[in-house]
């Protein structure tokens, strides 16, 4: 069968468990970090969206994150959306949230979509519109070294704030039913969808597309390919610094957040996937709390994963538990 040189067999990742013991005050430090964030929020904002698009409502909105400071998102909905179901979806590295009705497959299905923006992403592959005004210490190029000397300024905390934030206002829009809020996202994304479905109240289903943010420990020594090199190239100028980095890095990773995960969830792996390695999706998948999960394998792709097909499944998979 498929599988990247640099991985483990597929009979193997299914039992995959790696030893990843929660940061001492784990609990404690996100539920201080969001409380801080609700504080510090400003009300949010809609606004229409002028475009060609006229099948479906198109509203720019900003919301506060952490910190309380501005993030922008897309909502899509449908022309008379009343207590629909709702998803979030979260991009992958180095994309926004693009341009209005870029994505618009999830509104299409009578869902209300809300993509989120990234703080400070938006310039690789997508564009976007919500900068990051935090510093950081000296940095590799790239997002996943900004702030990874302490978990209190690593560039995750914020991001992770982000959307839980989102969620708390999404629950709150009218044309919403806070009881069926899923989230979803791929890579980075999918990697935001777990640490969202972990960290928030809202979240009644999270379906992560070959998620990204998982098993630090492996994902910084195995993985031959970018971001998680970006960590690799840190530490070989920083060789001191292993341990704050692993710190740091316990906090945010999505198998150490996954057990308080316990609503019904459908992942995806690709087992030729070379930039998130089959084995830390399995971390996360097989340390959740949920009794109702799903892993979708696709052993011949790379970190393109299922592609449409794999979103086909998805909805298919959410119509089942939301009952539409």
């Amino acid at each position: 069968m498929a599988l990247s040189q640099t991985d483990l067999p597929l009979a193997e990742l299914r039992e995959y468990r790696p030893e990843l013991p929660a940061p001492a005050g784990l609990d404690a430090f996100w539920e201080r970090t969001i409380a801080e964030a609700r504080a510090a929020a400003s009300p949010t904002t809609i606004s229409a969206v002028d475009g060609p698009i006229s099948a479906v409502v198109i509203e720019d909105m900003s919301f506060s994150g952490f910190g309380g400071q501005p993030v922008r998102a897309w909502i899509t909905r449908p022309l008379e959306a009343t207590a629909a179901p709702a998803v979030v979806e979260f991009v992958g590295y180095g994309g926004g949230r693009g341009l209005p009705g870029e994505r618009i497959a999830w509104g299409l299905t009578g869902a209300v979509h809300v993509v989120m923006d990234t703080r400070g992403q938006g310039s690789v592959w997508g564009t976007g519109d919500t900068p990051d005004p935090a510093g950081s210490d000296p940095a590799t190029p790239g997002f996943m070294t900004r702030g990874i000397l302490d978990p209190e300024e690593y560039y995750y905390r914020r991001v992770y704030t982000d959307a839980v934030r989102l969620l708390d206002e999404v629950a709150a829009l009218p044309f919403v039913d806070p009881s069926r809020i899923a989230v979803t996202g791929g890579s980075q994304g999918g990697g935001i969808t777990i640490a969202a479905a972990a960290l928030s109240e809202h979240v009644a289903a999270l379906m992560p597309d070959v998620p990204f943010l998982c098993d630090f420990p492996r994902s910084i020594s195995k993985t031959p390919e970018p971001p998680f090199t970006e960590i690799t190239r840190y530490l070989s100028v920083h060789r001191d610094a292993e341990s704050a980095v692993l710190h740091t890095l316990s906090h945010v990773d999505g198998a150490v957040l996954a057990p308080r995960i316990t609503a019904p969830a459908l992942f995806s792996v690709a087992l030729m996937d070379e930039i998130v390695l089959p084995s830390t999706v399995f971390a996360a998948f097989n340390a959740l709390g949920s009794t109702d999960r799903t892993i979708e394998v696709y052993p011949y792709n790379g970190h393109e994963g299922g592609g449409y097909r794999h979103w086909q499944r998805q909805a298919a998979w959410l119509a089942e538990r939301f009952d539409r």
